[in-house]
């Protein structure tokens, strides 16, 4: 009997059979498969994964805090750096009244920074009197301070350095 469907069947396997020309006996029928070997297949699949998605929600979790965390660490150095800059300038107006030293707008400065910045008293500022453009006399305030990464854990910190200057008054 074998060797008659085999003899029935063409050299690729398909037999003539009742369906007619090109009917495949495994073949899934009406597009509907044996329902108990797609269940088998999927409990398979679901005993391999798992507790995956709680991996995959930690390790995602985890690189969206340090994502978040530096979007605010950045936003916090950026305010520093405004505020130092804003300090400065407001110290080398202060300096370049008529009358009023250079060098006490580095003071005049700190001064300000400790009152805009909470806790930031370590700032350090330097005034002094340069030349500008075509020897202008200008007030010049540096002011310099050290920004710990608290909420992104790259290292100590950095160091934030702002320039203020102002056109010196003359008599």
């Amino acid at each position: 009997m074998a060797a008659e469907l085999a003899a029935a069947a063409g050299p690729d396997g398909i037999d003539g059979g009742p369906r007619g020309t090109g009917h495949r006996p495994d073949a899934v029928e009406d597009g509907v498969e044996d329902a108990s070997d797609a269940s088998d297949a999927s409990d398979a699949a679901d005993a391999a994964d798992g507790g995956s998605a709680v991996v995959e929600f930690i390790l995602v979790g985890t690189l969206l805090l340090f994502l978040i965390l530096g979007i605010i660490q950045v936003g916090l150095v950026l305010h520093i750096r405004n505020t130092l800059a804003a300090d400065a300038a407001e110290g080398a107006r202060h300096a370049a009244n008529l009358g009023v030293p250079a060098s006490e707008g580095g003071p005049y400065a700190q001064a300000l920074i400790a009152r805009t910045i909470p806790g930031r008293s370590d700032a350090v500022c330097t005034g002094a009197q340069v030349d500008g453009p075509g020897g202008t006399p200008l007030a010049e305030v540096t002011c310099r301070v050290a920004v710990p990464l608290v909420l992104v854990p790259l290292g100590d910190g950095i160091t934030i350095t702002v320039k203020g200057h102002a056109l010196k008054e003359l008599p």
